[in-house]
């Protein structure tokens, strides 16, 4: 009878280890795809702010008639704006849920609902700044940022603006915005699915502790 009781309690220790650990290996996937989604907002950031910073530059104000303009009078820069907006957000959001897997005396406070909170917030940023993107980006009527650099790509100059360094930052934040949803999309299931698995460590352990009868695999 006591060897009955010790191996079952081996067996439930021996499950509920291997729960555990499997619970560390999601959030090292967690955190994986997280550090991966701030490191892409971060280039997305740069290289969209980039290209707005450059066009601040080196327009020139409807008042000042001497020089003609390097860009359209009819120009949308709403697109970038986007990209920059929903990057920055991406951004913040990632380096929240972090800061709350790595900081112990948050952890165990708010860090379920921050883990799944951010990848829930950025998914749902890059998407409206993505559809946004090519909602206006297909208008024929008034040019975009990229519409009208890459148009200009293989004209050279000297100063800026430089058209093909646009043109390739501008392609470059955009592609890596649409690359960002899948990996926001994995920290999204991955946080879920974390969840899931430390609610059933917990309450197992916890039934364990009480020395339930009744323990389901």
């Amino acid at each position: 009878m006591g060897s009955s009781s010790e191996f079952e309690t081996d067996s439930r220790d021996q499950h509920l280890r291997s729960k555990i650990r499997e619970a560390r290996l999601v959030d090292s996937a967690r955190i994986g795809a997280t550090v991966l989604s701030l490191l892409m907002a971060i280039t997305i950031l740069g290289v969209s702010g980039n290209t707005l910073r450059t066009y601040d530059e080196t327009k020139i104000s409807s008042d000042v008639e001497v020089f003609p303009s390097l860009w359209p009078s009819e120009f949308n820069i709403r697109p970038t704006v986007a990209l920059v907006v929903g990057s920055a957000i991406v951004m913040v959001t990632n380096l929240a849920a972090l800061v709350c897997s790595k900081v112990s005396s948050l952890r165990g406070k708010i860090h379920i609902p921050v883990t799944f909170a951010a990848p829930l917030i950025g998914l749902t940023a890059s998407l409206i700044a993505i559809i946004f993107f090519y909602a206006v980006n297909a208008s024929e009527e008034v040019d975009t940022f990229m519409s009208w650099t890459c148009r200009w790509r293989d004209v050279s100059m000297d100063v800026a603006p430089h058209w093909g360094t646009l043109c390739r930052q501008s392609e470059g934040g955009l592609y890596l915005a649409i690359l960002l949803i899948p990996v926001e999309a994995a920290a999204l299931g991955l946080a879920g699915y974390q969840m899931k698995v430390e609610k059933y460590t917990s309450s197992y352990s916890g039934a364990a502790r009480k020395g339930s009868p009744v323990l389901d695999a």
